[in-house]
């Protein structure tokens, strides 16, 4: 347990986050089990060692920070640890990487049973069900998703400002008020193609190539996350890069499910759920039109972010395409994005935006319109930038 405390210690010690997340404050910390999902590389390690740091002194040693990487977990289960920690004065145990244990999910529910009183906060991967399909977790477990950085908190970041979010209410409703606010102390436009290339992932802060990085990333999210979550087999992996990259290349479409069996060499049903375990990786989004859902086919596949975009094929994006994947990747978590219809790119929550470069000479009806190349709008034309400010 020492040795656990001392690497604790150290950790917090050199945790320095540069922008706060928001999501620090929309947890109930006081809830017994709590689950923080969110892809590969968005800082889910960070953000734990920032809350211990934010609220426990170390020296009191009622916060611990574990991960499940440690080969000492191969020994001995993680209930018996919790127990030893309660035992100890332990009121909140922070476990990263929670799925690296066998039969995690029953261990947790041990910890949970076993010691009451004591808090546990742990990170998995979007991949997880975490109630679906963990039965013995369900009623127990309060759920919440770490996303990458939106585009408020990159510029906050960038500029030393402290911009807040916005409701879509709000931004709809009072876009050229808050555009002016906003732009008395920065021109957003002047960092927004910095964060559609590389802006979404925490790692662009380290001194190492950011697209080697983001494509060492990528590969363990299929490498790792989905195959060891989803159980498949080794021999299959080459299959699944070969569909993402298929997906990835193509503009945004529908996807052609009995061609990519040919291509892949599967059956369609197995492309379906490749698709359905790559969009939980949060690798591809699907947009369904109104009304449907998976395992239907989506209505258009798109890549989750556009960082992911640069770092597969730079050269061959159509300008109109990354800023509808800045769109969709903003508004998904909180909204219904659904395919839009003749005279718009997106349904979101039943309202219809479309997705321009410049300022549209004609409007159709109650069409909202996001202009890319907008400082601020004006009526029913709002810059696109200002949706990164919805988290």
């Amino acid at each position: 347990m020492e040795a656990f405390f001392r690497t604790h210690a150290y950790l917090v010690e050199h945790t320095d986050l540069p922008v706060r997340r928001a999501l620090m404050d929309e947890i109930d910390w006081r809830q017994p089990l709590i689950g923080i999902k969110g892809t590969r590389g968005v800082g889910k390690t960070s953000f734990l060692l920032q809350y211990a740091k934010e609220n426990f002194d170390v020296r009191t040693r009622k916060c611990l920070y574990i991960n499940m990487n440690n080969f000492y977990f191969q020994g001995r289960g993680l209930a018996d640890f919790a127990r030893e920690f309660r035992q100890g004065g332990g009121e909140v145990l922070l476990i990263d990487q929670v799925f690296k244990q066998p039969d995690w999910s029953k261990e947790l529910r041990r910890c949970h049973d076993e010691n009451p009183g004591l808090r546990i906060v742990f990170t998995g991967s979007s991949v997880m069900r975490l109630k679906e399909e963990n039965p013995e977790l369900n009623g127990l477990v309060q759920s919440y998703n770490l996303r990458g950085f939106s585009f408020r908190e990159f510029l906050n970041l960038k500029t030393g400002n402290d911009f807040h979010a916005y409701t879509l209410n709000d931004i709809l409703q009072h876009h050229e008020e808050i555009a002016a606010e906003i732009l008395e102390k920065v021109n957003p436009l002047n960092f927004f193609q910095s964060y559609l290339h590389h802006g979404f992932y925490p790692f662009f802060l380290e001194h190492r190539n950011f697209s080697e990085n983001l494509l060492k990333t990528m590969n363990m999210m299929l490498e790792v996350d989905i195959l060891l979550i989803k159980q498949i087999e080794l021999k299959y992996l080459s299959k699944l890069k070969k569909l993402f990259y298929l997906l990835a290349v193509e503009r945004p479409s529908a996807p052609n499910v009995s061609q990519l069996a040919l291509d892949i060499e599967t059956s369609r049903a197995t492309v379906m759920n490749y698709i359905k375990y790559l969009s939980d990786a949060r690798l591809i989004n699907m947009i369904y039109h109104p009304g449907d859902a998976f395992p239907k086919k989506p209505a258009r596949i798109m890549m989750h972010n556009s960082s992911l975009m640069y770092a597969i094929y730079p050269n061959r994006m159509e300008v109109i395409d990354v800023y509808e994947t800045f769109f969709q990747n903003a508004l998904w978590a909180y909204h219904d994005v659904r395919m839009g219809d003749r005279f718009s790119s997106f349904l979101v929550d039943g309202r219809r935006f479309r997705i321009c470069i410049e300022e549209p000479r004609r409007q159709h009806g109650d069409v909202y319109y996001a202009a890319a190349d907008m400082q601020q709008g004006h009526g029913v034309v709002i810059p696109l930038w200002l949706f990164g400010f919805l988290y």
